[in-house]
């Protein structure tokens, strides 16, 4: 017989077939039913895992999980979390992963112990300890996955409601939607600038018509936006301009004067073609011209 603190990586290695056996039942009672790749591929992370965690056992039987031999775990558990985040699981499903190992475990450490009731406690006191700690792991991975995902949802989500259009020539719109917050105000003057450096536009419309709310903080964002196109050599108006957020502008003293503002986008638009020189005809107009 092992010493005591070896005893978890002996039972790991008698008794693995009866653990993995245990183990992988109690997975498929504690989760939702999964496909058969989804079968196979949890019964080939299950084994995968519990040879890792042997051979983490036999370098430390102690279980500090923080130690140089359990690297190979944290690093898998890492992987497995990020996995299952991306893949659509639960974080009581990830983590069932760990904690559903608990009892094929005790009962392996039972059998071999049933003569020696204090090693026995020592070491199942031992056995929960790390699965707890191994549990925790799993979660803080799972949930870190899940919140960068989120964050880049978050990302893609303000670059997809700030869509900068080219009206014409030279002439771009860029229609808001929704609330405006620092966050998307940079993405909103990002968007535009690059784009008017892209496309060498001298003129720029920003349309609040979506814009529910006018404040200090988002008349503020529009003046950054707007000097910030004008020093990109753009001449940049506002449109969308309600009676109710007109109203408001002057309540909260908010000095619009420098900046061009039309009720409609087609008001700013109609504006801006014949500060470009352009001049809009009806075709009907032309035909009686010329007949």
């Amino acid at each position: 017989m092992g010493t005591p603190k070896n005893k978890l990586a002996e039972v790991l290695d008698k008794h693995e077939q009866q653990i993995a056996k245990g183990w992988l039942e109690r997975q498929a009672s504690t989760m939702r039913r999964l496909s058969g790749a989804e079968q196979q591929e949890v019964t080939r992370q299950s084994r995968e895992f519990l040879k890792t965690v042997k051979t983490a056992a036999q370098g430390n039987g102690a279980g500090d999980i923080s130690a140089p031999a359990w690297n190979p775990v944290r690093d898998f558990l890492t992987d497995f979390s990020a996995a299952r985040a991306k893949g659509g699981y639960s974080s009581s499903e990830t983590a069932s992963f760990i904690f559903s190992m608990k009892q094929p475990l005790f009962e392996a450490l039972r059998q071999e112990l049933l003569h020696d009731p204090e090693t026995l406690a020592t070491e199942t006191w031992r056995a929960t300890e790390l699965l707890d700690s191994l549990g925790l792991l799993t979660t803080e991975a799972f949930q870190k996955t899940r919140e960068d995902v989120i964050s880049r949802q978050q990302h893609e989500l303000l670059e997809l409601s700030t869509p900068v259009v080219q009206l014409w020539d030279g002439i771009l719109a860029l229609p808001l939607i929704g609330t405006l917050d620092s966050a998307r105000t940079q993405v909103v003057m990002q968007n535009l600038l690059d784009a008017i450096v892209k496309t060498r536009s001298d003129f720029a419309i920003i349309d609040i018509t979506g814009v529910p709310v006018v404040d200090t903080l988002v008349a503020q964002h529009l003046l950054k936006t707007v000097a910030a196109a004008r020093l990109m050599g753009a001449e940049c108006m506002i449109s969308g301009i309600r009676p109710q957020i007109a109203q408001t502008i002057i309540h909260l003293g908010v000095d619009l004067s420098d900046v061009i503002t039309k009720a409609t986008l087609a008001d700013a638009f109609a504006l801006t073609l014949r500060r470009a020189g352009f001049k809009m005809v009806r075709e009907q107009k032309e035909r009686a011209a010329e007949n």
